[in-house]
């Protein structure tokens, strides 16, 4: 599958070398392309439009504080029925949530509404997500996307980097992105308590009777 990964921070960065080393077409791209550290690395790297024009996966890793700017600077027409991975979440300067009604998810939907938005990922760091089983045992990722087909292209995607099918967690439609959004405040919490990014959560069903 031809992969573009727009933003090359951690995030970015580490969900692109595990989609290439499971056998996907992945590029990065990138508001400097041009940087020496950038085109030192094993993936190729384009500006944001050329990355994104033949991708069937749009990944956003962007600060969700420039998400959409970033994304209409593509344009509409270049975006319209492609599948989008949205892993970001947008804070302000005192790390507060820069969407605290309406999620970053829901922003690039309503903006693009031929764009097929799968909100996923936001809830672990950049380390969990591409090694799901470095943590001690199983745990639950969350999908939120109103197109069907869009979200089971995603799970594919998902399994790829090692998340088994029965830790997918399908919450709804994208409005339920507002959910994991907002998880990125109780993220920072126990990741201080712990003194490691490194975790994850479990969705816990009741017994059986």
């Amino acid at each position: 599958m031809r992969i573009s990964v727009v933003g090359t921070g951690n995030v970015g960065r580490a969900l692109a070398g595990a989609w290439a080393r499971a056998g996907h077409e992945v590029v990065l791209g990138s508001r400097r392309p041009e940087d020496p550290e950038l085109r030192g690395g094993p993936l190729p790297v384009r500006d944001v439009a050329a990355a994104v024009a033949d991708a069937e996966v749009i990944v956003n890793a962007t600060p969700g504080t420039a998400s959409v700017a970033l994304l209409s600077s593509v344009g509409a027409d270049v975006l319209a029925g492609k599948t989008l991975l949205d892993v970001a979440v947008g804070f302000g300067e005192d790390w507060s949530l820069s969407h605290p009604v309406e999620s970053l998810g829901e922003e690039i939907q309503r903006t693009f509404p031929a764009l097929r938005v799968v909100k996923a990922l936001c809830t672990v760091d950049s380390s969990v997500m591409v090694a799901p089983g470095s943590l001690e045992g199983p745990s639950t990722l969350f999908l939120s996307g109103d197109d069907a087909a869009a979200k089971r292209t995603v799970a594919a995607l998902l399994r790829d980097l090692g998340w088994p099918a029965d830790s997918l967690h399908d919450l709804g439609g994208i409005a339920t992105a507002r959910g994991q959004e907002h998880f990125a405040l109780l993220f920072i919490g126990i990741a201080q308590s712990l003194g490691s990014y490194a975790f994850n959560i479990r969705v816990v069903p009741p017994a059986e009777d």
